[in-house]
């Protein structure tokens, strides 16, 4: 299997690329890298080079999700592993000429999402430039699926996931490390973003980031919360161009990767959000999370 050791970053398409910039630089506290005229660059608190790139499109969708790997030994490896599998590769391993360059390969999954592998990517070693409410990483990213047990199965017995929990038949937690899950997928009618996870350190940066937004001119659409699977806090808002993102904090480590076998939780409201207070999304949450149709714009491009 491939090896992957942690979640990198996110790439959205967004036909509101000026806007959405604002937000996450004047609002949700990411702060821009790079920039040119299609393309816009986010980093956290934390070392990793970026972890949301905005990409300018006329309907939104994912552009891609990158993971780590630990060397360029493990991108071709993983590029043979991927080939001999079957999964096309439309950009074969080599330097990589986006922000944080490194070395990698994009493959598409079966519902032609874009994935990246990537290793040696450049770092930050500068100081951050501490806000009230600091996004450190990307903690979790939530994708749609038609088919839950076939993307379940690829992303475990081709790419190397390994199944935490399970949320009833409706979604699968997968990770790629100790943390309870990079990777999630929950059953729709259509493959689409769900939502992204920015985490943060702890519950007073998801209250004061609760604050920031609502200054902002938003309002949250679910939370906050503590999640059963995961046992993270959470609170959900939608950005400018309508995708869904959170803040969240103390996401479940899993301390014996020997001992854990997965869960299966019931979809009931006090295990939705064990607090109680936000409760079980409401449907226009659910709504929002569902997304549009999102054929892949890797699969778009080929058609043109």
């Amino acid at each position: 299997m491939v090896g992957i050791t942690h979640l990198r970053h996110i790439g959205l398409i967004t036909p509101v690329i000026k806007e959405q910039a604002d937000f996450y630089e004047k609002i949700w506290g990411l702060d821009k890298v790079a920039q040119d005229e299609e393309t816009v660059y986010f980093r956290g608190a934390g070392p990793e080079n970026h972890i949301l790139s905005l990409h300018a499109g006329e309907k939104r969708g994912l552009h891609h999700i990158a993971f780590g790997m630990v060397d360029k030994n493990a991108v071709d490896t993983a590029a043979d592993f991927l080939a001999s599998k079957g999964v096309k590769i439309v950009s074969e391993p080599g330097y990589l000429d986006e922000e944080g360059k490194g070395y990698g390969l994009r493959f598409v999954d079966p519902e032609n999402r874009c994935i990246e592998l990537s290793a040696w990517v450049e770092m930050h070693t500068t100081i951050w430039n501490k806000k009230n409410v600091d996004p450190v990483k990307l903690n979790h990213v939530v994708m749609n699926t038609a088919d839950l047990d076939m993307i379940t199965d690829f992303y475990t017995n081709i790419i190397g996931f390994k199944v935490t929990d399970w949320s009833e038949h409706q979604m699968s937690f997968l990770r790629c490390n100790r943390k309870h899950h990079s990777l999630a997928f929950n059953q729709d009618k259509h493959a689409s973003v769900n939502h992204i996870a920015y985490e943060v350190d702890t519950v007073d940066e998801v209250m004061r980031g609760i604050a920031n937004v609502r200054k902002g001119g938003y309002q949250e659409i679910w939370g906050p919360g503590r999640h059963g699977p995961g046992n993270n806090i959470f609170c959900y808002f939608q950005d400018p161009a309508k995708f869904v993102m959170e803040y969240t904090c103390y996401l479940e480590t899993i301390e014996d990767e020997s001992e854990w076998r997965a869960r299966v939780w019931k979809r009931v409201p006090h295990l939705m959000d064990q607090w109680g207070i936000a409760g079980p999304p409401k449907p226009e949450t659910r709504a929002a999370m569902g997304g549009e149709p999102d054929p892949g714009w890797v699969n778009v491009k080929a058609l043109l």
